[in-house]
């Protein structure tokens, strides 16, 4: 679920998008952020960089078999409701076959912000397409973004902000929970990283929780679920053209 000057922007988004105590039932109190005026070129936040040609392999035994995920920021852009959005090619494979194949869309705000647009997510069942389910554009049907990457993660520690919002169909939340953290995966050691809590409000969130482990320069590194830390999905390569 990849946004004027640095500090008022924080600031209001503090009171409009993250929110320590709101509830995150889909049946809680209405969604209505202050959305950004003007928005930035590309998508350079350090912590979630999304630059053409850039691509992540990540790997990570689960309860179902082999999880290999191959993420792609594309060439082009396109256009979420008047905003001209990063396109993420993100393709998750079980034990070597196509199970879900997704294009997300992002744009930074000229606060270094990473708003979440919309996605076209395709669920993939023995080479065909068998649902669309978790799929939103902001604008239509009364979906809105949210926030995927604050600017100064370090300002927004333990408070809970909407990643994205199509009533009934995709809401996903975060929280920053640390910023000086270490990770070690297949790609690397690294310090100095953020944690993120994740989950969906839709399926509750000691259910869905997980932990995200975001570094400079790269972006996410780790993910796994709070319930079982050893099923551990990693990165083990990335590369910039």
């Amino acid at each position: 679920m990849l946004r004027i000057s640095v500090r008022a922007s924080v600031i209001a988004l503090v009171a409009v998008v993250g929110c320590g105590a709101c509830n995150d039932d889909p049946a809680g109190p209405p969604y209505e952020p202050t959305l950004p005026t003007a928005w930035a070129s590309a998508v350079t936040n350090e912590y979630f960089p999304l630059l053409p040609g850039s691509v992540w392999h990540y790997q990570g035994d689960t309860g179902e078999g082999t999880e290999t995920i191959v993420v792609e920021v594309m060439p082009q852009a396109r256009t979420v409701n008047g905003v001209a959005a990063t396109v993420v090619r993100d393709r998750v494979y079980l034990d070597g076959d196509l199970v879900e194949d997704t294009y997300d869309w992002f744009a930074q705000d000229a606060a270094g912000n990473v708003w979440y647009l919309g996605e076209e997510s395709k669920e993939v069942r023995n080479g065909q397409v068998v649902g669309t389910e978790g799929s939103w554009e902001w604008g239509l049907d009364g979906a809105l973004p949210g926030i995927i990457m604050w600017a100064d993660p370090a300002a927004h520690v333990n408070e809970a902000y909407r990643q994205e919002y199509y009533r009934g169909e995709a809401e996903d939340w975060g929280k920053v929970i640390g910023v000086a953290e270490s990770v070690q995966v297949p790609h690397g050691s690294f310090t100095g990283c953020i944690r993120t809590e994740d989950w969906n409000a839709l399926e509750g969130r000691s259910r869905s929780l997980e932990y995200k482990y975001h570094c400079r320069g790269i972006g996410t590194m780790l993910e796994m679920p709070a319930d079982d830390p050893d099923e551990r999905i990693e990165l083990v390569a990335f590369s910039r053209d």
